[in-house]
């Protein structure tokens, strides 16, 4: 299974590549986690593995009964900006 890609913190290179959004849910899936986002008017689902998971909600500094809903990410489907 191809991931995509999902960042807790601006990129600091190919900016141009990323898309910005805000987490709209986190739920896991087939042992994967699927993050929702809104952006560009829509809304899309990324598949991204638990240890990437881990990683992006640890750098979003939440506290331990925070939700991650509401907060901004940096992302990209695989293949490409859209897809």
């Amino acid at each position: 299974m191809t991931h995509d890609r999902i960042h807790a913190r601006e990129p600091a290179h190919h900016r141009d590549r990323w898309t910005v959004g805000t987490v709209e849910a986190v739920a896991e899936r087939d042992g994967h986690c699927v993050v929702s986002v809104a952006a560009d008017g829509g809304s899309v689902e990324l598949v991204v593995t638990l240890a990437v998971r881990d990683l992006f909600l640890d750098r979003l500094d939440l506290g331990p009964e925070e939700s991650p809903v509401g907060e901004r990410v940096w992302f990209r489907k695989h293949g490409g900006r859209d897809g």
